[in-house]
């Protein structure tokens, strides 16, 4: 591990009105999208809840002191979902960026989540643009004239299709590799600090093509998990990007040069899926800033404002 800081390890930005006040405008854009479906996520709405355990790498510990990668046992909850607000959504629509959330249930009773996308990056660099984007997006229907307001945003902001267009359709979830995008700082017990990214890899990725896609069943992907599981445990491997300096940490849409230092942080064993997985998964809130000591924010911002949008999306499908 390199001793030398990335360019941006200054002290996280704080949350304040300004998060819940955002936050609220892109739920209510959401909701203008998709509309109401009681019980389910505005985003993401279309997910099945599984569990496992995950076990560190001896590297892990080299980078950060967190009792994540103490190398035990650590059982987790995991939802792998469709991107949208419609719970009836095919598994096969064109573009449709796959995600999993993963939360870790620490032997001290607290919880480590880590939110991702199946995408390289985010669309947006800002809480700000991301809504903004909503905004096209709601402005431009089916029967909308052409150029859409979507259209034009993406052709205005071309980080919009730099990130869509790395969304494919996996024939499973467990075929899928999952990015977290936004930046996090390692703390290790000598007190080194370096800025990493999330990877999830699985053993292997496939992807079917739009027309393989297009003839698979509504829920293949929901259906293929249990069965895959049963037979045996899905794998996966958790790794991290390590930036070097000069990279910068805080805009989710740019990417690092592919030669940056992939570690390996230990292995996700995924062996049981939730028989009532459409139950369990409307008490169940992953937010990218419940942490722990020796993992901390960097300058990025996206953490906090997607965790004030999915503490308030939560809030009103529990009403």
């Amino acid at each position: 591990m390199s001793d030398a800081p990335a360019q941006n390890l200054s002290t996280p930005i704080e949350p304040d009105d300004s998060y819940t006040a955002l936050a609220n405008e892109i739920v209510d854009i959401f909701y203008k999208i998709y509309g109401t479906h009681a019980g389910f996520r505005v985003n993401h709405a279309k997910g099945i809840v599984a569990q496992g355990s995950f076990v560190a790498s001896s590297e892990a510990a080299t980078l950060s002191r967190a009792a994540l990668f103490d190398g035990s046992s650590i059982p987790f909850t995991v939802r792998f979902s469709n991107d949208g607000g419609f719970p009836a959504i095919p598994d096969g629509a064109p573009g449709n960026i796959k995600g999993m959330a993963i939360k870790f249930h620490m032997h001290d009773g607290s919880e480590v989540d880590i939110p991702m996308l199946a995408v390289k990056t985010f669309p947006m660099p800002t809480g700000e643009g991301f809504r903004d984007l909503l905004m096209a997006i709601s402005n431009s229907p089916d029967s909308a004239a052409k150029p859409t307001a979507l259209d034009e945003f993406a052709a205005s902001n071309p980080t919009v299709p730099a990130s869509f267009n790395t969304a494919g359709t996996p024939d499973s979830f467990a075929h899928e590799e999952y990015r977290g995008l936004n930046a996090f700082i390692f703390v290790n017990k000598a007190g080194h600090r370096q800025a990493v990214r999330y990877i999830t890899t699985p053993e292997k990725i496939v992807y079917l093509d739009a027309d393989e896609a297009a003839r698979k069943p509504l829920d293949f992907l929901i259906d293929d998990l249990p069965q895959r599981v049963a037979k045996e445990p899905v794998v996966f491997h958790l790794r991290a990007q390590i930036a070097e300096s000069g990279d910068q940490t805080k805009d989710p849409s740019q990417s690092w040069p592919d030669d940056r230092r992939v570690v390996d942080l230990g292995v996700l064993t995924v062996s049981k899926v939730l028989v009532d997985s459409h139950a369990v998964q409307k008490n169940l809130l992953f937010l990218p800033t419940n942490l722990t000591d020796g993992i901390e924010l960097s300058d990025d911002r996206m953490p906090l404002i997607r965790s004030a949008v999915y503490g308030v999306a939560f809030a009103r499908r529990s009403d």
